[in-house]
């Protein structure tokens, strides 16, 4: 017998896997993206939404395709060393180290600033708004219910009456690009898309999805796989609506108030714009519910994650110290934690693409660990030069014996220029190696499928 979810429950699924992702970044980099792009508009937002939800989606069905039941079962695939590193760097990258703290920090300076500022009020306003990160958190199996059903649609709500003010009654007309939107905007959307972190959490969140139709009683791969993608649907769906339309805001706020260093004041400046004192409230708790959801996600996630490494230490001792460490690190400064996460996302962003992109073809060559370690080794090396380079130029620095290696890719490798430069290369490989595969059949050095 086909196993099937009701209607109200895929979407409910749906909505909570929307909340986990949609968190502060995701209001301020296309708002950002929409000041920017100007009249380049369109191709920008196309770039930014096959990394900010195509590629989350794609991570998503990834692991419900491959029957992994951990992303570490996936990427085991290339070598149960690796698997267990790469991992761990994932998990910490999303979780206390970048992403999660970011969810307070951001939620304080684009909410709660315009009422209270300082370092004292960042700590006392982070201390409350993680004491219910890890209070939610710690017990999730009653996520879908907190946050499907309750935190979510809040979010989905305040933000289309939003967007709908800027629709009937844009404030300005849609400027030219600025330079980075200039030349290709597709490409400077796509890269501007890897700062949501979502594709990264995806193969995180997939998990926690996976997890809760199996508690309303599927078994089947069949129908796990089904439901999973309904869901996925659902959380892309919205992604890409509200996406758009938080561009579109950022877009038509440039004539009249001008390019500003970060969304954040874009969304602030239009809720005033529309809807005066009332508007600023009402972005308030839009950044905060955004925030709180995404940040529980991630605290379950990890303290998932290590306990099933280390079983001897509690989910709940997990949850308490990363939320601890979360609450120090959010204090350390918005700015802080996104000049240290990008060349971090740089190194691991082609190599959680080049997996997805195996997991969807596996079958194609047998499953040989021969393509999945040439494919992550291609990757790996570019990645790390890609990461090494954008943290010279955080440092404001030069790393003298990284220049030719810099200029031997920009000379040969295609899109380098634009950030791309690790996907013709990994493709290439997996092609030739896969074709290696298939030539010599099933081989002993063959990943589990």
């Amino acid at each position: 017998m086909k196993e099937n979810l009701s209607f109200s429950k895929f979407i409910a699924v749906g909505v909570m896997l929307f909340a986990l992702f949609f968190g502060a970044g995701n209001l301020i980099f296309p708002a950002q993206l929409g000041q920017l792009a100007g009249d380049n508009f369109w191709p920008a937002i196309i770039g930014f939404l096959i990394t900010g939800v195509g590629l989350p989606f794609l991570g998503v069905i990834a692991i419900g395709y491959s029957g992994s039941s951990h992303l570490q079962d996936l990427a085991s695939r290339v070598h149960p060393v690796y698997a267990v590193i790469f991992t761990s760097v994932l998990y910490l990258t999303i979780g206390p180290f970048f992403a999660a703290p970011r969810t307070g920090t951001v939620a304080f300076e684009v909410g709660i600033t315009p009422y209270a500022n300082g370092p004292l009020a960042l700590l006392l306003f982070t201390a409350v708004f993680f004491g219910i990160t890890l209070w939610l958190s710690l017990n999730p199996a009653k996520i879908v219910d907190r946050v499907g059903k309750i935190l979510a649609p809040g979010i989905v709500i305040l933000l289309l009456v939003l967007i709908a003010a800027a629709l009937f009654n844009p404030m300005g007309a849609i400027q030219p690009a600025t330079e980075g939107y200039l030349g290709n905007a597709f490409a400077k959307g796509f890269t501007e898309g890897y700062n949501t972190m979502d594709a990264l959490a995806a193969l995180v969140f997939a998990i926690i999805v996976i997890n809760a139709v199996k508690a309303m009683g599927l078994k089947t791969k069949e129908g796990i796989m089904n439901a999973t993608f309904k869901a996925g649907v659902v959380a892309a769906s919205l992604l890409g609506i509200l996406y758009v339309g938080i561009a579109y805001i950022g877009a038509t706020s440039v004539e009249q108030y001008g390019l500003f260093d970060t969304g954040g004041p874009v969304l602030s400046t239009s809720a005033e714009h529309f809807f005066g004192a009332f508007g600023t409230a009402l972005l308030a708790i839009i950044i905060t519910l955004a925030c709180l959801t995404t940040a529980i996600g991630l605290m379950i996630a990890n303290a998932e994650y290590f306990h099933s490494l280390f079983p001897k230490i509690s989910y709940k001792v997990f949850v308490t110290i990363f939320t601890t460490f979360t609450f120090v690190v959010s204090n350390f400064g918005l700015a802080n934690i996104i000049t240290y996460s990008v060349p971090v996302l740089m190194l691991l962003y082609p190599l959680a693409i080049s997996l997805i992109l195996m997991a969807f073809t596996s079958k194609l060559f047998n499953h040989s660990r021969l393509v999945y370690v040439s494919a992550t080794v291609v990757a790996l090396a570019i990645g790390i030069v890609d990461g090494l380079k954008t943290l010279a130029g955080t440092l404001d620095t030069e790393f003298a014996w990284l220049q030719p290696i810099v200029d031997f890719y920009t000379a040969y490798l295609p899109f380098y220029a634009d950030g791309l430069g690790w996907l013709i290369p990994v493709v290439a490989v997996m092609i030739l190696t896969g074709i290696i595969a298939r030539v010599t059949g099933p081989a002993t050095n063959t990943a589990e499928a």
